[in-house]
């Protein structure tokens, strides 16, 4: 890949402007939703309007453009992050065409915030430099949509789905079971990926669009879902999906999806202890994974490590069980920082997974992990198995939004 092409004048310039983006890069991907969706209303149906609201957004592309700038000479360094990107970029069917408004707007945004400083010279070098980026994501894209196409029971852009089941499993957390509204079969998804759901919400301007991870073992003729209902704060708050999802989606009413996507996926053919640990809603993609390996490795040590507030907050207690008992070799835990009083006995530890807790219950450093939750959560878990020599490579995670330095759109 190297440079595709660019001259090295223009190399120089980008690389030069590195220090730039390093400063004004938020102030610069702010504007340029700003711009972009103002100008071009309809993209507000793509792009998710509470993580622009929150600055995340803005933020995971700030980052995002000052790692491509720095790489500009060498673009196979930043490829692992063009997959992750195109990963979500497939699941919200963004087309080849979006890519030249985004370059549009992008260098309006440059000029806008940086005003003089921004000679013509670098906005050309810019638009040079982002047509080389465009076209590598518009080529790894090419082939996602693509392999999905091609795939049995698989599909690009979105296909409707019925709700043919939904379960209350905790207080805040409800299933979905989506079957195939045209009865044909379905792509089979790798334990870990998730699914774009299309929300048109009564009195809303803007469609939504929400990926929720696939909580159940592939194989099946139809997916699950596992929602977790947020508070709706304002129309583009997390709550206004989640809250119509529980309290308005009923079982009958179809919904719009993706195809499957994602690249957190566990790795079956590795026979290394697994370690699972999320907290919250966060359980959805290990759950499945939890499925899967207890299915293909049914002698494989696992350790599943839970952790929520309480019992009335904890989803799907009874399947985990169910998979402990029948697997000796899954080790279940349960970890809960607030329980009930009537809790007593199903918990087992009080608190937070924390270093010492997963030095006590983990038996080896050479493992495989795979965490998530929220923010916070996964930064602990990470900085503890970090400290106890678990390897980068070994620790795997998956994060509810915008990543940061890992998504355009």
């Amino acid at each position: 890949m190297a440079n595709a092409g660019l001259d090295a004048k223009t190399i120089e310039i980008v690389k030069s402007t590195v220090p730039v983006l390093e400063q004004h890069g938020n102030a610069i991907t702010k504007r340029f939703y700003e711009m972009m969706l103002s100008e071009v209303p309809e993209l507000n149906n793509i792009f998710n309007q509470t993580n622009q609201k929150r600055g995340g957004q803005p933020k995971a592309l700030a980052a995002t453009v000052y790692a491509a700038a720095a790489n500009i000479d060498q673009l196979e360094n930043i490829l692992p992050v063009v997959k992750q990107i195109s990963e979500k970029h497939k699941s919200l069917d963004i087309k080849a065409e979006h890519y030249p408004i985004v370059g549009k707007y992008l260098l309006k945004a440059i000029k806008d915030v940086l005003g003089d400083a921004a000679t013509d010279e670098i906005i050309d070098a810019w638009a040079k430099a982002y047509g080389v980026i465009a076209d590598v994501f518009i080529s790894v894209e090419k082939g996602m949509y693509e392999e999905d196409a091609a795939s049995e029971g698989g599909w690009n852009g979105f296909r409707d789905f019925k709700i043919v089941r939904k379960t209350k499993e905790s207080d805040v957390v409800t299933s979905f079971y989506l079957a195939p509204v045209d009865g044909k079969s379905i792509m089979k998804h790798k334990p870990g990926q998730y699914i774009t759901v299309k929300a048109t919400i009564p009195g809303q301007k803007y469609v939504h669009m929400r990926q929720y991870s696939l909580s159940d073992a592939p194989g099946s003729d139809m997916y699950r879902i596992s929602v977790k209902r947020e508070d709706a704060k304002g129309d583009y708050s997390d709550g206004i999906v989640s809250t119509y999802m529980h309290e308005t989606v009923q079982e009958g009413d179809i919904l719009p999806i993706s195809a499957p996507s994602g690249d957190f996926i566990v790795d079956t053919k590795d026979a290394r202890p697994l370690v699972l640990i999320s907290r919250g809603v966060g359980l959805t993609p290990v759950m499945s994974m939890l499925e899967e390996v207890t299915r293909k490795q049914p002698e494989r040590e696992i350790y599943f490590i839970y952790a929520t507030y309480s019992s009335n907050m904890h989803p799907m207690k009874e399947r985990m069980e169910q998979i402990a008992t029948e697997n000796k070799n899954v080790h279940m835990t349960f970890v809960y920082n607030k329980p009930l009083v009537e809790d007593e006995g199903k918990y087992d530890y009080k608190g937070y997974v924390d270093e010492a807790l997963l030095n006590k219950l983990l038996p080896t450093t050479d493992v495989a992990c795979y965490f998530c939750g929220f923010e916070d959560f996964m930064r602990t878990v990470s900085d503890s198995l970090k400290a106890m020599g678990v390897k980068e490579e070994d620790r795997h995670f998956e994060y509810f939004g915008p990543q940061l330095g890992m998504s355009i759109a």
